[in-house]
């Protein structure tokens, strides 16, 4: 996502750039209407540039910041889990011992012994249960409450390129418009932009060697 919305901004920057430079060419100081259309060009880039910034600004603040806070619940999850892990390994280790006693001979020291392990794997026994009764019923939470926690940024990002590509369209329609020539079809603007070329290529400074 922030590369894409990084790719956005950098093209319209480029777009800007351009059209300041065409406008410092002096080719606009010889030519009105080539100074109206670069012109009318350097308004449309600037204002695309604004709106993709305000786009860039809105995601960064309703969908990446929000996934960056979703994604720093992990680590303390991850933990929870090694927890519960650790204590089970706890939990098997004494519940071994405890049934090897159980099966040996009763004896006085081996009672005594059994009693002991028993008394061990009680309070380790209780912390893995809680460990892992605290993880069922928090897991399905936490996985069921990710489309609620993720819808509003969902929506905010289809509001934000709504917005965006409304106000692309109605930019580049009003551009067309001040640049469109009555009565050309494209057919012509193509001949004329063709009979441009080859009065460019004639110049000496572009001659082939």
């Amino acid at each position: 996502m922030k590369k894409s919305t990084d790719a956005d901004l950098a093209l319209s920057k480029s777009a800007v750039k351009i059209s300041v430079d065409l406008l410092s060419n002096p080719l606009c100081e010889q030519d009105q209407d080539l100074l109206n259309m670069v012109t009318a060009l350097d308004t449309a880039m600037k204002r695309m540039d604004a709106f993709n910034q305000e786009k860039v600004n809105q995601i960064q603040k309703t969908v990446i910041e929000p996934l960056k806070k979703f994604g720093s619940v992990f680590p303390s999850l991850n933990m929870a889990v090694k927890r519960r892990e650790q204590a089970l390994q706890d939990y098997r280790r004494l519940q071994a011992k405890v049934e090897k006693y159980e099966e040996k001979e009763k004896t006085g020291p081996v009672l005594a012994k059994l009693h002991q392990a028993r008394e061990e794997l009680r309070p380790v026994r209780e912390d893995f249960e809680a460990k892992n009764r605290q993880l069922l019923e928090e897991m399905p939470r936490f996985y069921g409450s990710r489309l609620d926690y993720f819808q509003p940024s969902f929506e905010s990002l289809i509001r934000a390129q709504v917005v965006y590509y409304s106000e692309m369209h109605k930019i580049f329609g009003d551009l067309t418009q001040q640049l469109d020539q009555p009565g050309h079809s494209d057919e012509q603007r193509e001949r004329e932009n063709e009979a441009k070329l080859s009065e460019l290529r004639a110049l000496s400074i572009v001659a082939d060697d």
